[in-house]
């Protein structure tokens, strides 16, 4: 369980998950509205930058496509900054974020997450090291060119694929 800073202390009264940018109208859900949206089961591995990974994981949460329903997309939208507590964000194509596996999770195996895991609510990306899949998730902002996030601002890879090995950055 790795991460940077303290694990941010959430008020769920006040907790919200927005979708801004390049939509036509922005969308707002409270935690008792997001909590209300159709859950989806995913199976996935975890792969770590650390070379270490962890074999079929369940997660039970909120599809992304689920979330994407609910805006209209502008056609220049290409990429996601997603936005988490402590002003922390990482970066992703659309494209991979529209993957049927990529969810916003609530338990892992079976159990509520926890605060160091990312409670209430932290994206899980399969395809990507796993710190594209962002804790303490509070919006999605869509754009129209990449922009680097926190980890990859501070020389990690911006593309992450566990599959070529791609950990750190080259510049």
């Amino acid at each position: 369980m790795l991460h940077y800073g303290a694990v941010p202390s959430v008020d769920l009264a006040t907790w919200d998950f927005r979708v801004t940018g390049l939509v036509e109208q922005p969308v707002r859900w409270t935690w008792e509205e997001f909590l209300a949206l159709p859950r989806v089961t995913v199976h996935s591995d975890i792969h770590c930058v650390t070379r270490w990974s962890r074999f079929d994981n369940r997660w039970l949460g909120v599809s992304f496509s689920e979330v994407m329903r609910h805006v209209t997309v502008k056609p220049e939208a290409r990429f996601a900054v997603i936005r988490a507590e402590q002003g922390f964000t990482t970066n992703l194509p659309l494209a991979e974020l529209n993957q049927d596996d990529v969810l916003f999770a609530l338990q892992h195996d079976g159990v509520d997450l926890t605060p160091e895991h990312g409670w209430p609510l932290r994206l899980v990306v399969p395809r990507r090291y796993f710190w594209k899949s962002a804790k303490w998730v509070r919006a999605i902002e869509l754009v129209a060119d990449d922009r680097p996030g926190f980890w990859e601002q501070n020389g990690y890879h911006n593309q992450a694929d566990p599959w070529h090995e791609e950990r750190f950055s080259d510049w």
